[in-house]
């Protein structure tokens, strides 16, 4: 459709999953993209995918978007680069699942900064290209433990729920610089993460798919739409919104 030509995005853990998926949507949809990831052969083979598929020579950066450092290179490398930073998608992130008494301080400080001071400091790091430039998207990728507590995942929960507010806050901050921060929150979604889950929790699959009006596990293609639609000028006017996708999980009893 075009609807992002010329338009320069870069995606966080764009190298696999939902990250991965959304990126192919954002290149279909005519933007030139970025990738970033901490395994340079994982994001070799992102990038050759994306080329396949129609992508004019994706960029592909290695970082840890938890090291200031690392976020700040890999930022100034893509607007010089590119030449322009127009779209961001703050998808790093992970999990850890065990009950609240067994993390210990050091991992719960981990998965919040993996979870949410990343998806703060790229934002941060990003901000003043799209101010200067008169306008911006930011999309943060959540997670339904946004809305629902875990006994599981208590540090993961924290940090998404923390992202839906931030997403909010500077929502509201840098509305009046033309840019327009969302977050999306994802359902149960077929991923490298996911398969794990079912692993420690056998009957998840079908609990799933039992409680989802759609019937099934969610792909990471199902993120496309969202992703675009947030991405593009169709969404000038709407900010600050966490938009759940996740076949009516959330809305189901």
């Amino acid at each position: 459709m075009n609807i992002l030509k010329g338009k320069v995005a870069l995606v966080t853990g764009g190298n696999g999953g939902i990250g991965l998926a959304m990126a192919q949507a954002l290149a279909d949809a005519g933007a030139n993209l970025a990738i970033v990831g901490r395994d340079g052969s994982k994001n070799d083979g992102a990038t050759a995918l994306l080329r396949r598929t129609g992508s004019a020579a994706p960029l592909s950066y290695v970082g840890n978007m938890t090291d200031p450092r690392d976020v700040e290179s890999v930022i100034s490398h893509v607007a010089q680069d590119a030449g322009r930073l127009d779209i961001l998608i703050n998808n790093v992130g992970t999990n850890d699942r065990k009950l609240p008494q067994q993390y210990s301080l050091e991992e719960w400080n981990a998965l919040l900064t993996s979870n949410l001071t990343s998806a703060f400091a790229v934002s941060q790091a990003a901000y003043p290209i799209l101010r200067d430039q008169g306008a911006g998207k930011i999309v943060n990728i959540g997670s339904m433990l946004s809305l629902f507590g875990s006994a599981m995942s208590a540090p993961y929960a924290a940090a998404k729920g923390g992202l839906v507010q931030m997403t909010k806050s500077l929502a509201c901050a840098w509305a009046t610089d033309n840019i327009q921060v969302n977050a999306i929150l994802p359902g149960w979604i077929e991923t490298d993460l996911t398969v794990t889950a079912k692993q420690q929790i056998p009957t998840l699959g079908e609990q799933v798919k039992l409680r989802t009006p759609a019937g099934r596990w969610g792909r990471p293609d199902d993120l496309r739409g969202a992703a675009v639609f947030l991405c593009s000028r169709s969404a000038d006017f709407v900010t600050g919104v966490s938009l759940p996708v996740d076949g009516g999980y959330s809305c189901a009893v």
